[in-house]
Formats: structure tokens, C-alpha cells, sequence
């Protein structure tokens, strides 16, 4: 009998890609054909071993689409971003039209591709909404906007129960005052995704976003069309807002994740090193190899080591990367790895998902580098300029803590190996990921009391001091961590063999 097959539709961007190929996994190991639709631009970033599963087919929609000259964004910001889609509607109509044999039992689709469920509607496909973020963001986007509460809400020192969510997720007045930062226009909605167009447009978002504050968010829409929920989760990290986003939408929703790399699970186990070269495709350049990290990790006392990174997408600006370079020149006791990518501190959105190649020669853009930094820390930092080895190093035994941007795949990962996060959220879905972090699991501070106000140097010493010298705070990241010590979460796999189920039914 042949296998059913799921198609796969991820956004751009490595915090999409990699959820999205990890998914492909686990739905090729429950008797489906699993394939993963891209567009053509983003062919390096799947590595050969993805590619020869026997049961994962990967189809690239040929794309002439190439990021815009610098600077970007300047007369039409979204202008690449529209073609991209209409292109890929198109192609995907093609596709379904002439592709022989049996149409796919359904599509999974990057809830940021989910334009695309009228594609698929249109040749009978039922469609299936993938959110590679946690339920969190979800879940306090949809209780907001249900508790109609806008700007000025709440007050300084007040707070604000959420209906349905745990009560110490209850939303302060620094929650409502989140700052527009890094793009134009304001945080864009959830999965820490591009912002929506500036206008409709054939095979792209119904709305114009992102929405104000308690107005009905986009991905509820989004949603409407499709037949279940699966978000890059477990219950035990989110149980409570899994179940509220199921409530709310009226259909099944799942937490399927995280959906890490199968040796990041036995290396928590067994707790050995992850060497990211032998999971992840690399070609993004760096000044630093693994073997230089690890040599640098190894010549420091176990639980010293700072690790500062903020993704490949966002960063602070450059009026606040000084401050940061001031606060680790303070914190003389403290010894750090800085991650710096190229054009950081610059405004303008990230060239993945317009699906600009990572590491090519148009991503070699001017952004904030500490000149002088490496000289006066000498061996107590190591600054690495590009690509990182992040998953190394979370898992090395000198790592004690993570200042991060609070994407959602960053912090599982840190959650996963115990390390207790810093958080300095940038846009997004990334807000409501550090208050789950700070407020619900307690693995983490916030690196500043009013997010609506830029970063400052003595909030960052403040939050240095307070994370690196937290035992309890470190206790219960262990503790945490132990959850995931038998490999990928049970209840994920339980979810999985649910989704299967549930999809076998419907094409029966």
C-alpha cells in the first residue's frame, strides 16, 4: 500500500525552516509521505541528509525573486515580499494541476503562508495550521483581544488578569508599552515572522497588519479555513495555553514539539556536546570555527560563561550595542561569548524571508562591531563576528546563562540544556516568549523593567549580576531541563500519533 502524502509549506528564515524539516521527520515516521515545498532560493539551507530520507520529498518552486539592493525598504518596504507570494500561488496552482498520481491528504501550512489555504481549497486539500512558536503568544494575542483591552488599559503598578490563562501571566503596564523596534511599522505579528503587507494582494494575507493592540489578531483569520492547530510545542512547557487556544478556536490543536533535532534530545540524555555542523547546514561565515569555541568553552570553569546571542533576525539598535559593550566591561567578573551578525543594529527587516540567501555577498551589510572590546576583555570574551554554534554551546558545561532575543527555537534550546535566560525581547511573538520564560517556568529575568524605553547600560550590569548570580534561578532551569531528559516530550509524541490518526479518519 502506498504511503498518504502530507505536503509541507514553510516560511522563510531558519526559525521556520528548521521547526518545518523536524516536522517533516516525525510525519514521514507515522507512515506518510512527507513533502517539503520551498521555493528555490532557500535550497542551500537544506542539508543532503534532509534530502535522502527515504520517505521526504523536497520540491523547490523556482524563484527569480532577489532581495532588493541596500538600503532596503525604502519606496514600497514589501514590494520583493508581494511578488515572492504571487509567484508562489501561482506555482503552487501549477503544481497541483499537473502533478501525477494522488492529490496530498492534506497541507501543512507556516501559519505565515497561511494565504495559502485558498490554493489548496481550491483543489479540495484540506489545510492545517503550523505555528513554529510557542501557544504562549497565541494564546495572550487571543485573550487580549477577547478582554478588550487596548494602550491604556492598564496602569503603572496596576495589572490585568487574562481570562482563561494562569494568573501569572496577568498583563502589566510595561506588557501594553511594548516599543516598535527594528522594522517600520511597529512588532509584526506572531511567529516572530515578516510584517504583512502594506496592502492586499492575490496569494498573500487577507489584512494589513500588525493589528493594534486588543483588536482581533491576524492568525485568528488565518485559521478560520483550516481543520487543526499544530504549534512547535509540549504540555510541559505550555499545557495551560495549549488547551485555552483549543477552547477558543473550536478545533483540535496540538503540541507537536519542540521540534529539535533528534541528537539534540540524546545529547540532553547522555549529557554530551551538540556539534551544530553535523545537524545544521552552515553557510553562513564566521571568524570562529566550532573546535576554536570549544577550546575557548573548555579553558573556563564550569558555570562562568555568558552567552549573548540575538538570532540571525533582530538585534538591539545601534544607539543601545554600546551600552551592552559598556555593561560587559563593568561586569569584569563575568566571562562571555558575544554573537554579533552582520548588519546589526541597522532598522529594515531581515532578508530571509524575502528569501535573500544567508551568508551571500548582498547579506554583507555595515552594522555595530565594539572595536577595542576583544582587546580590553582579553581571554575573558570571545566575540564571535557571523554564524555561532549556538546548540555547542548551550550544551557545554561552562554555559550558565543566555542573554536573548527570546525567539522561540533560541529558547527551548537554552531551556532543554538548563540554562537560564536574560531576556531582551525585540518584536513580535518574542515579548510574550520572555514572559513565559520570566513569569510562568521562572528560568529567566527580564533585562529591563519598561521595555517601551531603550536598553540602558546599568539595566543591562543589573541583569548580568542578578542571572549569573541566582542559584535558585539556576536550580530551576536543571530542574526544568530534567523534563526533557528521556529524549522528545511523550506528550508530543502522543500528539503526533493523534494528528495521524486524525488525518487518516478525515481521508478515509
Amino acid at each position: 500500500m502506498s504511503r498518504r502524502e502530507i505536503w509541507v509549506v514553510p516560511f522563510f528564515g531558519q526559525g521556520h525552516l528548521f521547526p518545518c524539516m523536524e516536522l517533516c521527520k516525525h510525519i514521514a515516521s507515522r507512515d506518510f509521505q512527507s513533502t517539503f515545498i520551498i521555493s528555490s532560493n532557500l535550497s542551500t539551507s537544506i542539508p543532503s541528509s534532509f534530502r535522502q530520507h527515504p520517505h521526504i520529498q523536497v520540491f523547490e518552486i523556482p524563484s527569480s525573486i532577489s532581495p532588493p539592493p541596500q538600503p532596503a525598504f525604502a519606496s514600497d518596504p514589501m514590494h520583493q515580499h508581494r511578488k515572492h507570494h504571487e509567484q508562489m500561488a501561482l506555482a503552487l496552482q501549477n503544481l497541483l494541476s499537473t502533478r501525477p498520481g494522488p492529490k496530498p491528504v492534506c497541507a501543512i501550512l507556516d501559519i505565515m503562508m497561511g494565504w495559502s489555504t485558498e490554493v489548496f481549497a481550491t483543489f479540495h486539500i484540506p489545510t492545517v495550521a503550523f505555528f513554529t512558536s510557542g501557544a504562549c503568544s497565541a494564546a495572550i494575542e487571543c485573550a487580549t483581544w477577547k478582554s478588550h483591552i487596548e494602550v491604556d488599559s492598564i496602569k503603572p503598578g496596576e495589572t490585568r488578569l487574562l481570562p482563561g490563562l494562569p494568573e501569572d501571566m496577568a498583563l502589566s503596564y510595561s506588557d501594553l508599552k511594548q516599543r516598535p523596534h527594528g522594522l517600520p511599522g511597529g512588532p509584526p505579528p506572531l511567529s516572530g515572522g515578516a510584517p504583512p503587507p502594506q496592502q492586499p494582494f492575490i496569494g498573500g494575507p487577507k489584512k494589513m497588519g500588525p493589528p493594534k493592540l486588543g483588536n482581533q489578531p491576524i492568525w485568528v483569520e488565518e485559521v478560520e479555513g483550516v481543520i487543526a492547530l499544530l504549534i512547535n510545542t509540549c504540555d510541559d512547557l505550555e499545557s495551560p495555553f495549549i488547551r485555552y487556544l483549543s477552547d477558543q478556536i473550536g478545533k483540535p490543536v496540538w503540541g507537536v514539539g519542540p521540534l529539535l533535532p533528534e541528537q539534540y534530545w540524546k545529547s540532553a540524555a547522555a549529557g554530551s556536546l551538540l556539534h551544530d555542523r553535523e545537524l545544521r547546514t552552515n553557510n553562513r561565515k564566521s571568524n570562529v570555527t566550532e573546535d576554536d569555541v570549544i577550546q575557548w568553552l573548555d579553558s573556563k570553569p564550569r558555570g562562568s560563561v555568558l552567552y549573548i546571542s540575538f538570532g540571525t533576525e533582530v538585534g538591539p539598535t545601534m544607539e543601545e550595542y554600546p551600552h551592552l559593550a559598556d555593561a560587559l566591561l563593568e561586569s569584569s567578573s563575568t566571562t562571555f561569548i558575544w554573537v554579533i551578525q552582520p548588519g546589526s543594529g541597522r532598522s529594515g527587516p531581515p532578508r530571509a524571508f524575502l528569501g535573500g540567501q544567508p551568508g551571500s555577498e548582498e547579506e554583507e551589510e555595515v552594522g555595530y562591531f565594539p572595536h577595542g572590546l576583544d582587546s580590553k576583555v582579553g581571554n575573558r570574551g570571545l566575540i564571535i563576528r557571523g554564524w555561532a554554534p549556538q546548540l555547542l554551546i548551550l550544551s557545554h558545561p561552562s554555559t550558565a546563562g543566555f542573554l536573548s532575543h527570546c525567539g522561540w527555537n533560541s529558547t527551548v534550546e537554552a531551556i532543554g540544556r538548563g540554562v537560564p535566560i536574560l531576556a531582551w525581547p525585540i518584536r513580535g511573538d518574542q515579548y510574550y516568549d520572555a514572559k513565559l520564560v520570566v513569569c510562568h517556568l521562572k528560568v529567566g529575568y527580564m533585562i529591563s523593567d519598561d521595555l517601551s524605553q531603550m536598553v540602558q547600560k546599568e539595566d543591562i550590569v543589573k541583569g548580568i549580576e542578578k542571572l549569573m548570580g541566582d542559584e535558585d534561578m539556576k536550580n530551576r532551569a536543571q530542574a526544568l531541563s530534567t523534563k526533557f531528559l528521556q529524549g522528545f516530550p511523550t506528550s508530543s509524541v502522543t500528539a503526533l500519533d493523534a494528528f495521524r490518526d486524525f488525518i487518516n479518519h478525515k481521508a478515509a
